[in-house]
C-alpha cells in the first residue's frame, strides 16, 4: 500500500498536515503517538509474561446460602 507513494505524494500529505494542524501542534501529536506506542509495547511484553504462569487450575467459589426472610419465634 505505502510502496506506491512517491516523494511528491508524501510531501503533499506533510504540507496538508501542516496547514490543517499548524506547525506548533505536530510535534506534540508525534510525542503522544510515540508515548502510546511505548505503552503498547510495554503492555504486550508484560501480558505475555502474565499468560505463562496463569495455567494453574482455579478452585470454584464456595456456595453462599440464599438470603431469605428471617422469622423470629415468639416466646
Amino acid at each position: 500500500m505505502f510502496g506506491k507513494l512517491g516523494w511528491m505524494e508524501i510531501l503533499v500529505i506533510v504540507l496538508l498536515l501542516v496547514v490543517l494542524f499548524g506547525h506548533a501542534k505536530i510535534p506534540g501529536m508525534m510525542k503522544n503517538l510515540a508515548n502510546g506506542l511505548k505503552v503498547f509495547k510495554k503492555e504486550m511484553k508484560t501480558d505475555s509474561k502474565k499468560a505463562e504462569p496463569a495455567k494453574k487450575e482455579s478452585k470454584p467459589a464456595p456456595k453462599k446460602k440464599p438470603a431469605g426472610r428471617r422469622v423470629q419465634k415468639k416466646k
